[in-house]
Protein backbone atom coordinates (compact mmCIF):
# COMPACT_ATOMS: atom_id res chain seq x y z
CA UNK A 1 0.00 0.00 0.00
CA UNK A 2 1.40 3.37 -0.80
CA UNK A 3 1.93 5.40 2.09
CA UNK A 4 -0.50 9.07 2.45
CA UNK A 5 1.42 11.92 0.74
CA UNK A 6 2.42 15.16 2.04
CA UNK A 7 -0.69 16.90 0.55
CA UNK A 8 -2.99 14.54 1.77
CA UNK A 9 -1.73 16.25 5.62
CA UNK A 10 -1.69 20.01 4.31
CA UNK A 11 -5.22 20.34 2.53
CA UNK A 12 -7.64 22.50 4.46
CA UNK A 13 -10.51 21.56 6.57
CA UNK A 14 -8.59 19.41 9.55
CA UNK A 15 -12.54 17.64 10.10
CA UNK A 16 -12.52 16.36 6.95
CA UNK A 17 -8.73 14.87 7.50
CA UNK A 18 -9.64 13.53 10.56
CA UNK A 19 -13.04 11.97 8.81
CA UNK A 20 -10.64 10.57 5.67
CA UNK A 21 -8.07 9.17 8.01
CA UNK A 22 -11.12 6.41 8.71
CA UNK A 23 -9.75 3.24 7.38
CA UNK A 24 -6.05 4.44 7.07
CA UNK A 25 -3.29 1.85 7.72
CA UNK A 26 -1.06 2.79 11.08
CA UNK A 27 2.21 1.18 10.17
CA UNK A 28 5.37 0.97 13.13
CA UNK A 29 7.66 -1.35 12.31
CA UNK A 30 9.18 -3.41 15.44
CA UNK A 31 12.77 -3.16 15.69
CA UNK A 32 12.88 -6.80 13.87
CA UNK A 33 11.44 -4.65 10.90
CA UNK A 34 8.11 -6.83 11.19
CA UNK A 35 5.08 -4.88 10.20
CA UNK A 36 2.88 -3.86 13.24
CA UNK A 37 -0.15 -2.19 12.33
CA UNK A 38 -3.48 -1.34 12.34
CA UNK A 39 -6.33 0.23 10.78
CA UNK A 40 -7.68 3.36 12.24
CA UNK A 41 -11.64 3.15 13.10
CA UNK A 42 -11.75 6.18 15.48
CA UNK A 43 -10.36 9.82 15.19
CA UNK A 44 -11.15 13.63 17.14
CA UNK A 45 -9.70 16.70 15.41
CA UNK A 46 -8.38 19.41 17.18
CA UNK A 47 -8.51 22.76 15.14
CA UNK A 48 -6.01 25.30 16.14
CA UNK A 49 -5.62 28.44 18.24
CA UNK A 50 -9.42 28.73 18.04
CA UNK A 51 -10.12 25.44 19.69
CA UNK A 52 -10.15 25.49 23.68
CA UNK A 53 -9.40 22.09 23.97
CA UNK A 54 -5.96 22.12 21.87
CA UNK A 55 -2.94 22.38 23.45
CA UNK A 56 -2.82 24.97 20.68
CA UNK A 57 -5.07 26.82 21.85
CA UNK A 58 -5.07 30.89 21.83
CA UNK A 59 -1.74 30.43 19.57
CA UNK A 60 0.43 28.97 22.65
CA UNK A 61 3.76 27.90 22.09
CA UNK A 62 5.70 25.77 24.56
CA UNK A 63 8.37 23.04 24.13
CA UNK A 64 5.21 20.40 24.61
CA UNK A 65 3.02 22.12 21.69
CA UNK A 66 5.85 23.32 19.51
CA UNK A 67 5.42 20.04 17.18
CA UNK A 68 1.54 21.46 16.42
CA UNK A 69 3.19 23.92 14.26
CA UNK A 70 5.34 22.17 12.25
CA UNK A 71 4.17 20.86 8.69
CA UNK A 72 1.28 18.23 8.34
CA UNK A 73 2.61 15.10 8.12
CA UNK A 74 4.17 15.21 11.08
CA UNK A 75 3.79 12.99 14.00
CA UNK A 76 2.69 14.76 17.56
CA UNK A 77 3.36 12.49 20.93
CA UNK A 78 2.13 13.87 23.95
CA UNK A 79 1.57 12.22 27.75
CA UNK A 80 -1.69 12.54 29.22
CA UNK A 81 -2.39 10.92 33.32
CA UNK A 82 1.34 10.54 33.52
CA UNK A 83 0.70 7.23 32.19
CA UNK A 84 0.08 7.16 28.72
CA UNK A 85 1.37 8.33 25.04
CA UNK A 86 -1.01 9.47 22.60
CA UNK A 87 -0.36 9.77 19.17
CA UNK A 88 -0.80 12.90 16.62
CA UNK A 89 -1.24 13.49 12.80
CA UNK A 90 -0.26 17.08 12.57
CA UNK A 91 -2.57 18.18 10.03
CA UNK A 92 -2.48 21.74 7.87
CA UNK A 93 0.02 24.33 6.61
CA UNK A 94 3.56 24.80 8.25
CA UNK A 95 2.44 27.42 11.38
CA UNK A 96 -1.59 26.10 11.53
CA UNK A 97 -1.41 24.27 14.86
CA UNK A 98 -3.88 21.51 14.03
CA UNK A 99 -3.76 17.72 14.89
CA UNK A 100 -6.08 14.83 14.60
CA UNK A 101 -5.65 12.51 17.65
CA UNK A 102 -5.74 9.15 16.62
CA UNK A 103 -7.89 7.28 19.17
CA UNK A 104 -9.05 3.76 18.19
CA UNK A 105 -7.16 1.13 15.49
CA UNK A 106 -8.56 -2.39 14.60
CA UNK A 107 -4.92 -4.68 14.68
CA UNK A 108 -4.30 -5.73 11.81
CA UNK A 109 0.07 -7.04 11.34
CA UNK A 110 2.18 -8.17 14.27
CA UNK A 111 -1.11 -9.02 16.76
CA UNK A 112 1.02 -11.26 18.85
CA UNK A 113 3.65 -8.72 19.88
CA UNK A 114 0.77 -5.95 20.42
CA UNK A 115 -0.63 -8.86 22.87
CA UNK A 116 2.89 -9.07 24.78
CA UNK A 117 2.93 -5.24 25.31
CA UNK A 118 0.32 -4.92 26.07
CA UNK A 119 0.38 -8.22 28.97
CA UNK A 120 -1.33 -11.19 29.76
CA UNK A 121 -5.44 -11.47 30.09
CA UNK A 122 -6.24 -8.12 27.67
CA UNK A 123 -9.07 -9.41 25.25
CA UNK A 124 -7.91 -8.60 21.70
CA UNK A 125 -10.84 -5.89 21.37
CA UNK A 126 -9.19 -4.38 24.00
CA UNK A 127 -5.76 -4.42 22.48
CA UNK A 128 -5.78 -1.14 20.85
CA UNK A 129 -9.47 0.29 21.56
CA UNK A 130 -8.41 3.88 23.13
CA UNK A 131 -5.29 6.12 22.12
CA UNK A 132 -2.86 4.75 25.37
CA UNK A 133 -3.72 1.52 25.09
CA UNK A 134 -2.71 1.87 20.89
CA UNK A 135 0.32 3.33 21.85
CA UNK A 136 1.48 0.64 23.90
CA UNK A 137 0.50 -2.23 21.20
CA UNK A 138 2.40 -0.37 18.67
CA UNK A 139 5.68 0.48 20.52
CA UNK A 140 5.01 4.37 20.36
CA UNK A 141 6.12 6.57 22.69
CA UNK A 142 7.57 9.72 23.51
CA UNK A 143 10.17 9.22 21.09
CA UNK A 144 8.29 9.50 17.72
CA UNK A 145 7.47 13.05 19.03
CA UNK A 146 8.47 15.26 15.59
CA UNK A 147 8.64 11.97 13.00
CA UNK A 148 7.92 12.96 9.77
CA UNK A 149 5.11 10.38 8.38
CA UNK A 150 6.35 10.41 5.07
CA UNK A 151 9.26 7.99 6.75
CA UNK A 152 10.31 4.93 7.11
CA UNK A 153 9.66 4.86 11.34
CA UNK A 154 6.45 5.52 11.36
CA UNK A 155 4.00 6.11 8.15
CA UNK A 156 0.13 5.72 6.92
CA UNK A 157 -1.25 3.87 4.07
CA UNK A 158 -4.11 3.69 2.37
CA UNK A 159 -6.43 1.35 3.36
CA UNK A 160 -10.10 0.33 3.06
CA UNK A 161 -12.40 2.74 1.38
CA UNK A 162 -15.02 3.98 3.87
CA UNK A 163 -18.32 4.93 2.64
CA UNK A 164 -19.87 8.11 4.53
CA UNK A 165 -23.06 5.65 5.78
CA UNK A 166 -20.57 4.48 7.95
CA UNK A 167 -18.97 6.87 10.61
CA UNK A 168 -20.24 8.20 13.09
CA UNK A 169 -19.61 11.84 15.00
CA UNK A 170 -20.18 13.19 18.63
CA UNK A 171 -18.38 14.92 21.06
CA UNK A 172 -14.56 14.55 21.48
CA UNK A 173 -13.83 12.86 25.06
CA UNK A 174 -12.12 13.95 28.00
CA UNK A 175 -12.28 17.42 27.07
CA UNK A 176 -15.17 19.20 29.81
CA UNK A 177 -12.57 22.17 30.32
CA UNK A 178 -13.25 23.22 26.66
CA UNK A 179 -16.26 25.13 27.21
CA UNK A 180 -18.70 25.67 24.26
CA UNK A 181 -15.99 23.58 22.03
CA UNK A 182 -16.82 20.45 24.47
CA UNK A 183 -19.71 20.12 22.44
CA UNK A 184 -18.39 20.07 19.12
CA UNK A 185 -18.93 16.80 16.78
CA UNK A 186 -15.46 16.64 16.18
CA UNK A 187 -14.89 12.31 16.50
CA UNK A 188 -15.20 10.60 14.16
CA UNK A 189 -15.33 7.05 14.39
CA UNK A 190 -16.43 3.22 12.52
CA UNK A 191 -20.05 3.11 13.55
CA UNK A 192 -20.29 -1.08 13.76
CA UNK A 193 -16.53 -1.22 14.54
CA UNK A 194 -15.67 -3.37 17.87
CA UNK A 195 -12.62 -1.49 18.77
CA UNK A 196 -13.87 1.83 18.55
CA UNK A 197 -13.08 3.41 22.51
CA UNK A 198 -16.35 4.48 22.86
CA UNK A 199 -19.59 5.02 20.91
Amino acid sequence: MPKLSREFYTRAGTLQIARDLLGKILVVPAATGERVSGMIVETEAYCGIEDKAAHSYGGRRTKRTETMFAVGGTVYIFFIYGMYYQFNAVAGELGAPHAVLIRAVEPLEGIELMRERRGLGVKDTNLTSGPGKLCIALGIDKTFNDEDLLGRRIWLEEGAKITSDEIACGKRVGIDYAEEYAEKPWRFWLGNNPFVSRK
